[in-house]
Order: structure tokens, then sequence, then C-alpha cells
């Protein structure tokens, strides 16, 4: 109902009613029924359709469940257990097939959207009490509909930001990674900040406030990260978690006005707190290679063969294109939108021009273990692999040796010289060539 107020369409469409579960659940053999609320997901084709029974609430138990649930009678009563005004809005039909019927709204949300005010139903405290996740989602609605938050409501947020320790780690994710899909996200997080919410969910990202870091456009390095965040794409949510917390290593490795390793060390702050908020372990792992390496001390005097490593280090694809993205992110949070790249440009450009063309793993090259345990008269074992990354090391200084006859060449010339190590050099004498 919010978003037909607002004059917008609904993504999806919830329905309240004074029928008991299973009398709905009846009514539509496709439908499904398994929890103790009343909620029955009704399907029609690839549409699904949450159909409630209205009902009462007390006891909440844990910040979220409640102890005692009760079917109700009366649309009133159901909407005085919503969070906000804004959502405790119906449109009763009157006269279905021909479309009529009337907005019910007695806590006046619609009067709220057009003033703009954030406001919540009945007792705020009590709301909160009710379930903590309605600290998260009190930002996450003031934020993408820019809402300010009423007086009384953000006054019970602040003494209640605390319960939001209890929530279970998949809550606080999901909350998040609606946040960071809004058109402006650092709005969202200040007010998490001001609410004391962050310390409790991110205390990482509140660590930055007061580390100082000499940035053009000014501030902390708090407000470096939440200019970041805005400067990558809302389509991509999870790239914007890395722009949001690529520099929480500063906290820990701050010294002098450097940050030796906060790279390394951020990267270790965001596995645990990922994982403590159960993200899925390829998002995990994006986001903390991405932190790992958002430092890049490109200069043009770099060599092909150092253009390589770095493409090898980074991985192709969207491991690449991720951290071009940030990487403009973070100069724009630095020095400003307008300001342009040259160096991201041109390793860009570069990079482009190798990708196709780079061998960046054993598996490219020209020769497998097989083929040395073959040619070579070698055992299976631990041998096998670092001749294999002695070679690609040399294939990375220079491509044209990805050939079979040349690595089993410089291979055998490895083995017969007992030093066969993590990385392979070579000259351009004839015939030259050494593993160390």
């Amino acid at each position: 109902m919010r978003d037909l107020v607002r004059g917008q369409e609904p993504d999806d469409w919830d329905v309240a009613t004074s029928a008991p579960p299973e009398a709905v659940a009846a009514l539509f053999p496709e439908s499904t029924w398994v929890n103790p609320y009343g909620t029955v997901t009704v399907r029609s084709g690839p549409m699904e359709v949450e159909v409630t029974t209205y009902r009462t609430e007390a006891g909440y138990r844990d910040a979220r469940h409640p102890s005692e649930v009760r079917w109700g009678t009366r649309l009133e009563d159901d909407l005085e257990r919503r969070d906000f005004t804004i959502n405790a809005m119906a449109w009763v039909a009157d006269d279905l097939p021909a479309g009529r019927g009337h907005l019910v709204d007695p806590y006046g949300g619609q009067a709220d959207l057009a003033a703009r005010v954030l406001r919540a139903v009945g007792d705020a405290e009590q709301r909160f009490t009710e379930d903590a996740l309605r600290l998260l989602r009190a930002v996450r609605f003031a934020t993408t509909l820019g809402l300010t938050m009423d007086p009384a409501t953000e006054a019970a947020a602040t003494r209640l930001a605390p319960a939001a320790e209890q929530l279970s780690g998949e809550r606080v994710r999901d909350e998040l990674l609606r946040l960071l899909a809004a058109e402006e996200p650092s709005r969202g997080f200040s007010l998490m900040e001001r609410l004391g919410l962050l310390r409790v969910v991110l205390p990482e990202l509140t660590a930055l406030r007061g580390v100082e870091q000499g940035k053009v456009l000014g501030g902390d390095a708090l407000d470096h990260s939440l200019r970041t965040v805005d400067a990558l794409p809302a389509t991509d949510p999870v790239l914007r978690l890395a722009g949001l917390l690529h520099d929480v290593g500063k906290a820990p490795t701050a010294a002098g006005g450097h940050f030796i390793g906060h790279e390394s060390a951020g990267a270790e702050l965001v596995e645990r707190r990922l994982r403590d908020l159960a993200f899925p372990r390829a998002d995990i792992d994006r986001v903390t290679h991405l932190v790992r390496h958002h430092l890049i001390h490109y200069t043009s005097d770099w060599t092909d063969a150092a253009v390589r490593r770095f493409l090898r280090r980074i991985g192709g694809g969207q491991a690449l294109d991720d951290l071009l993205a940030l990487r403009r992110a973070d100069t724009a949070a630095s020095a400003g939108p307008g300001v342009g790249d040259a160096a991201a440009d041109e390793l860009e450009r570069r990079l482009a021009a190798l990708r196709g063309a780079a061998v960046l793993s054993v598996h490219e090259l020209a020769v497998g273990g097989d083929d040395l345990i073959g040619e070579l008269g070698l055992a299976p074992g631990p041998e096998i692999g670092r001749l294999l990354d002695g070679l690609l090391q040399a294939v990375l200084d220079d491509p044209a040796l990805n050939d079979r006859d040349t690595l089993l060449r410089l291979a055998g010339e490895a083995v017969a010289a007992g030093e066969a190590g993590a990385s392979t050099h070579h000259n351009t004498g004839p015939g030259a060539s050494e593993l160390v």
C-alpha cells in the first residue's frame, strides 16, 4: 500500500484477511502454509502472493518472536501491530470485480509520507522491543524513501540500539544489502552511526571515525569510506559492500599518518565479519579479495611482464572489473567525483591488450604435470607443482616461451641443475635459462 500511495508500482503484493489460514489454504490447492503466523503463500504461475490472517501478538520473548499469536477479525487490530505508520495502511476492496475500494489509514501513514516523516505505530519503544530488526528497517526506510525519523521514534531507536546485537547474521545481512541498493547508502550508514547501530552491526567501520588520512576532500577514514560506497553502482550491492569496508584495516594499523599493511589487516577483519553475517562464501571471497588488493601502485614504467603478473595476481573477468571500479570510486572519494584517474585508465588499456593472450595459470601452459612425468622421468609429487609454477613465471616474463618443447627444455635444465623452485627467470642468451 505504501508504494501505491507514493504513486509507484509495488514490487509485490501482500493480502490480509479475516479467514483463518487453513481456510485460505483450502481455497488454493497450490498454496503452502509452513509457519505459525498465519501466512499462506498462494501461487499462480510464476506469481506468489502472501495471504496473512489478521492477528494480534503478545509477549515477544527474544526481540523477534511473539509468545502468543491470536487470529483476529478486524483489520484495524492487525494494522496496530505494524512497525511504522507508512506500513500500517491497507486498501479494502468494496467491490473487487469493479475495482472499487477505500483506504484504511488509522495511524496517518499517508500524511506522514506526504510530510516525509518516519513514525512508529503507537509507542515506538514497544515496537522496537517487539522486533529489533525494526531498528535496521527504520534506517532503510528513512534512506530509501528520503524520510526523517520523528523525534520520539529516533529517541527510542537510540535507546534500544544495543538490542540489534541479538539479531541473527542472516537478518542483518539482508537489511544491509537492501540499504546498499539505495540511491545514496551513505545517508543510511550515517544515520546508523547517529543512532548507535553502526557500532553494533559493523564495529570495524565505526573504528574509522577519527582516523585522519589527509585526502583532498577532507574528513576522516569513515567519511572517505561513505563517499566510496556512494560512488559505486547501486545495481551491485556486494561491490558496494567492498567499497564500504575497503579501508577498515586503517584503524588497527594507523601509525604516524601511515597505514602499512592495512589492506591485509582489512581483509582479515572483513572475512570474519562477513562470516558472522552469514554471507555466501562466494560473496565473502569476492569482497575480501577486493579489500586485500585495492591498493594499485601502477606507474607508466611497468613492463608488460609486470602488467601480466598483476593480472595473474588479481585474476581476470569480474575480479579485474571489480578492482578497477573500486579504484575509480576510491579516487572519486578522495579527490572528487569529477577528477579523472589517468593511471587507472592507462592500466586498463594495457590490461585489455593483454587479457586475451596472457597465460595466468599453470593450466594454460603448453605442458602439464603428466608431460613432465612422462618426458623427464619424474615421479609424481610436490616437485612437479614447483616446476610448473616456475615455468609459469617464465611465461609471464615472456609469453613466447609457452611452447611445449621450450618448456620441457627449461624444466629439464632446472631438474639437471637441481634448482627447481617457486619462480623461473631467464635471460635472452641462446638457450640460457634458470629456475630459482
